[in-house]
């Protein structure tokens, strides 16, 4: 089908109408605390909303609908096993001890918990992710331009990195989570709008998976056999539910910097919480399209299942409504992007250039590098776009990408709030010791949800040993670090009292 003038307006004027609103909040941006942590004034609302913009993204939208195009139902597990549990987790443990230690980073908290070493090291592999991250995003951005307007693939991923980058670069993180606010609205009403019209054009909810069923069985099947692939049973429950899952709500640099720019620690814990509630209407929304796609077009019409989206859009939405809808995933894509951008910049310059470049320079300094390296970023992120293009689709890309470290990061984590006797030398070592676990098993094509799984045992075990065999930390160090001694302890309330001021 063509491509109507009014949908190429829309999506036109959307991409133009970001770009001024995400480049109005530069204004607002002096030091650094303002461009990384949006002043530590975001309300719990504005977390909320811009958690699940950020989250719900590019690997979601596109990548959701992909897998469910290739592997059915299975692909909503990504939302229903874990999700939720990780989140009130993620708000009621992990959020406090990071927002009262007046943190930037999850490396920034890490290096108080064991030693500068683990912080470096969890940076640079945090950091490294996030960039290569950007890569996907952009493809996936491209790809839909590309498939929906017709526009070159390679000038589509460049326009979404100026639109996106421009306003980051400036606004930071204000910008950045006001965006995501904007953008989460327009994205659940597209979502809706294609879940209505599809149904309708299909005569109704049972007709369609009738339809479904009878061409497709295969795809309605929850668990998937423990030899596919990409998706086991086994897998899925151990490496996505207790940790890639745990690990996304709990580590993610980019999900928890929006807690660390809360006003308070009752805004940065609700607004976690809150996300909860909409993320429980997400994996019908982003699994649908797929179906829509494998019901209705034709295999000589979808050559990548990244494509079945914009393809839904394109062909069963009316003129005006199917440009509102692309914005719609336009604008989840940015969200996505935008906050990518913003975490891997906070990281490289709080946690790299800060600590081994320059490490008494005026705030304005790092204000700049933090622009620098963000527009670097951008670059870089282009660059590494073609890449995705060698992975089975965009959300096994990216989850191959988590494998290598989000176990280990986990572990050291959970075990560094939890447990007082682990030590610097056991969160170094049981960091290292679970990555290369983790590149050992993906040299012999192990599956990357076993990956996760075992990578994060391997830490947990090795951080347990040698913390056992090496001299415990002081008490003075653990303070306010440690839920053993938090809970109570008159000492420790004080410390993060001075900490969260200074």
């Amino acid at each position: 089908m063509p491509v109507y003038f009014i949908d190429t307006f829309i999506i036109i004027f959307y991409l133009v109408a970001i770009l001024a609103f995400g480049l109005f909040f530069r204004k607002y941006v002096s030091t650094t605390e303002d461009y990384f942590l949006a002043g530590k004034m975001l309300p719990w609302w504005v977390i909320s909303f811009s958690i699940i913009g950020t989250n719900i993204g590019a690997y979601d939208y596109i990548g959701a609908a992909g897998g469910a195009f290739r592997f059915g139902i299975a692909q909503a597990n990504y939302e229903w096993l874990g999700a939720i549990p990780a989140m009130i987790v993620s708000a009621l443990l992990v959020v406090p001890y990071f927002w009262r230690n007046a943190v930037y980073t999850v490396p920034e908290y890490l290096g108080k918990r064991y030693n500068e070493s683990v912080r470096t090291i969890e940076a640079v592999l945090y950091g490294l992710f996030l960039v290569m991250l950007l890569g996907i995003f952009f493809w996936a951005s491209g790809l839909m331009l590309h498939t929906y307007l017709g526009w070159p693939l390679k000038l589509s991923i460049i326009i979404t990195a100026v639109v996106v980058g421009l306003y980051t670069v400036t606004g930071g993180l204000a910008a950045v989570a006001l965006t995501d606010v904007v953008q989460l609205g327009v994205m659940f009403v597209g979502g809706i709008s294609v879940a209505v019209i599809g149904f309708w054009k299909a005569g109704g909810v049972g007709s369609f998976f009738n339809k479904l069923a009878s061409s497709h069985p295969q795809h309605l099947k929850l668990f998937l056999p423990l030899d596919n692939p990409y998706y086991p049973w086994l897998g899925m429950i151990f490496g996505l539910g207790l940790v890639l899952s745990p690990a996304w709500w709990c580590a993610n640099q980019s999900i928890i910097q929006r807690t660390l720019g809360a006003r308070s620690e009752w805004d940065a814990k609700a607004g976690m919480l809150f996300a909860a509630f909409p993320k429980t209407m997400i994996p019908l929304l982003v699994i649908l399209p797929g179906f829509f796609a494998l019901v209705f077009a034709s295999p000589a019409e979808i050559s990548n299942p990244d494509q079945a989206l914009p393809w839904v859009i394109k062909n069963l939405l009316p003129p005006g409504l199917a440009g509102l809808v692309f914005v719609a995933f336009v604008a989840a894509l940015h969200s996505s992007v935008d906050s990518t951008l913003n975490s891997a910049s906070t990281l490289w310059t709080k946690d790299i250039y800060q600590r081994y470049f320059r490490k008494k320079a005026s705030d304005s300094h790092y204000l700049l590098v933090g622009r620098i390296l963000t527009a670097l970023f951008v670059v870089f992120g282009v660059l590494f776009a073609p890449l995705t293009n060698k992975f089975p689709g965009i959300y096994v890309a990216m989850q191959n990408l988590l494998s290598f470290f989000q176990g280990p990061t986990l572990a050291t984590l959970l075990l560094g709030i939890l447990w007082w006797r682990s030590t610097g030398w056991g969160g170094l070592f049981g960091l290292t010791g679970g990555v290369a676990v983790a590149v050992v098993m993906f040299l012999f094509k192990v599956n990357f949800l076993y990956v996760a799984w075992w990578s994060f045992v391997a830490s947990v075990i090795l951080n347990f040993v040698i913390s056992l065999i090496t001299c415990p930390e002081p008490p003075g160090k653990l303070r306010g670090l440690v839920y053993h001694y938090l809970e109570k302890d008159e000492e420790a309330q004080a410390i993060l009292k001075e900490r969260a001021e200074g």
